[in-house]
């Protein structure tokens, strides 16, 4: 019994212990496991966020390269009928960017219009960069667009007051009835558009409106900074294959040229001399400027902008007052603007605006504008010389082939076929009159395009 009621009073004297324990020990000991195995939860997670927050940057780094850009779609796009298309492959930057490094090529080692297709290739390199964003709202190759080509056309015209400023209309003024040829020359700005009308109208996958037309008819005259003028008035999102297309067969003159010339012509019209021009008085070179601008503004004000620039500084440079004025026009900015224009034009090299049916028709449309005016000049010569009383007043038809304003390619051009059929005949200051007359021609011609499809 003793020992029975011993036990009994133990586990009841154990019991009160183990209470009074648990009473009064701190509650920090009893949470202790329960934040422990908490805290290993927390740290799983914390390193699962860890992990994903690593992979989220390596994603967002890798979305951001150029690699992806290249290798996926852009943003779907809306046509003219509101119906979405997928967006254009990124592969096609790359192509363009290929047709950047091409064009550098053709400046550099070809030196077809270095000046300008360099900073144009470069321009399309750096417009087909992915994510970039250098050719869109807020980028500087947008910014030197729209201040430059787009709002208003500063640079095109700033280029005609340097080009103003290098040309000599004195052989035009020693002969003047080479204005025709200049003016015959532009015969084929309007055919073209023409011919632009007829393919759009006949291929599905081509589609050019009257302005579209007008923009690419332009090339004809072989003068890239009215082509840009009036490109980026009527049809900037075609400027880029218009520019290209108008400085590549700028570029390509002597290869287009001569058998055009040599078709059209016989030995004996190539071997025709021509006499001396008469000496143009500096009276006559002040006077010719003032003259062009005042029936330019009566007659055809929409040419103004780019016939104005032209004679203004071709007044500096003839009228030797302001021959720190001339040499600035001719050299620093003239040169400063080719960078900024070739830069702009090459902003629109974009992938989803140059690689199309419509650049393709461009470029065969630019090739036909381009001979038909060669060969317009040509002809225009031949009939001139049908009404010519004397042999002495006839003129050699190659000058004809000048009348395009590839100044002074073309000139030169005529003056070496004419050589190799005649050793003894120097056409090249005859032939700088329709050159020189061209390039007004050219201005004339846009400022018509100008006045009757403008406003479309």
């Amino acid at each position: 019994m003793q020992n029975s009621s011993f036990y009994t009073k133990g586990w009841f004297i154990g019991l009160c212990l183990m209470a009074l324990v648990c009473l009064f020990m701190p509650s920090d000991l009893l949470a202790a496991k329960a934040t422990t195995q908490q805290a290993v939860a927390t740290a799983g997670q914390v390193t699962d966020a860890a992990d994903m927050a690593e992979k989220s940057k390596v994603q967002r780094l890798w979305d951001s390269t150029g690699l992806k850009g290249f290798f996926e779609r852009g943003e779907p796009t809306l046509d003219e009928d509101g119906v979405e298309k997928p967006g254009q492959h990124g592969i096609f930057k790359l192509i363009m960017i290929l047709v950047g490094l091409l064009l550098i090529y053709l400046g550099i080692a070809k030196k077809f219009e270095p000046l300008l297709l360099l900073p144009i290739g470069f321009g399309g390199i750096l417009a087909n960069i992915p994510y970039a964003g250098i050719a869109e709202p807020g980028g500087f190759l947008y910014a030197f667009y729209s201040m430059g080509i787009g709002d208003v056309p500063i640079f095109p015209l700033l280029i005609f007051l340097g080009v103003g400023a290098m040309t000599d209309f004195g052989p035009l003024l020693a002969n003047p009835k080479t204005a025709l040829l200049g003016a015959a020359a532009q015969f084929g700005i309007f055919t073209t558009l023409i011919g632009a009308l007829w393919l759009s109208s006949t291929f599905g996958s081509i589609n050019f409106s009257i302005q579209d037309a007008s923009a690419i008819g332009i090339i004809g005259g072989a003068d890239g900074p009215t082509a840009i003028f009036l490109a980026g008035q009527l049809a900037p999102d075609l400027l880029g294959a218009i520019a290209v297309a108008a400085y590549s067969y700028m570029a390509l003159v002597p290869i287009i040229q001569p058998p055009i010339m040599r078709a059209l012509t016989s030995k004996a019209e190539r071997e025709i001399e021509m006499k001396q021009l008469r000496p143009v008085r500096q009276i006559e070179k002040i006077v010719f400027p003032l003259a062009v601008l005042v029936l330019c503004a009566l007659l055809l004000p929409s040419a103004t902008p780019l016939v104005g620039m032209l004679m203004l500084g071709n007044l500096f440079k003839e009228c030797g007052v302001v021959e720190r004025l001339s040499k600035t026009a001719a050299n620093e900015l003239i040169n400063i603007v080719t960078i900024m224009l070739g830069l702009a034009v090459g902003s629109k090299l974009q992938a989803d605006k140059f690689l199309s049916t419509e650049t393709l028709g461009i470029i065969v449309l630019g090739l036909i504008a381009f001979s038909i005016g060669t060969a317009s000049g040509v002809i225009m010569a031949k009939v001139m010389n049908k009404f010519a009383k004397t042999d002495a007043g006839k003129i050699n038809p190659l000058i004809g082939s000048a009348g395009v304003s590839a100044v002074p390619m073309a000139a030169r051009v005529s003056n070496k076929v004419g050589m190799d059929a005649n050793p003894q005949n120097y056409l090249l200051m005859h032939a700088m009159g329709p050159n020189v007359a061209g390039v007004i021609g050219s201005a004339v011609a846009a400022g018509v395009l100008l006045a009757l499809v403008g406003g479309g």
